[in-house]
């Protein structure tokens, strides 16, 4: 089982530490690291969170997969293996 979540539909204000601290009430977070758009150096809305565990991961889904989070609702499920490009 992965620890590994996809999070979709940041607002643009949030941080590593907010994302972290919302998370944190899930289980132990090893990981948080928001996309950022290389050109306007801003958020791109989306992004990755390492759970201490595949329990923590799923505990974290229920918990805040659709919740508002600074006016958004967030996305969260378990992340993809990333594809392979050319």
């Amino acid at each position: 089982m992965t620890n590994k979540l996809y999070v979709g539909n940041l607002p643009f204000s949030a941080t590593d530490d907010s994302i972290k601290e919302l998370f944190a009430e899930a289980g132990t977070v090893n990981n948080v690291t928001v996309i950022i758009d290389r050109d306007t150096n801003q958020s791109k809305g989306f992004g990755f969170i390492e759970m201490g565990s595949g329990e923590e991961a799923n505990e974290a889904i229920e918990r805040l997969n659709g919740k508002s989070f600074e006016g958004r609702e967030l996305k969260v499920n378990l992340a993809k293996p990333r594809e392979s490009r050319n």
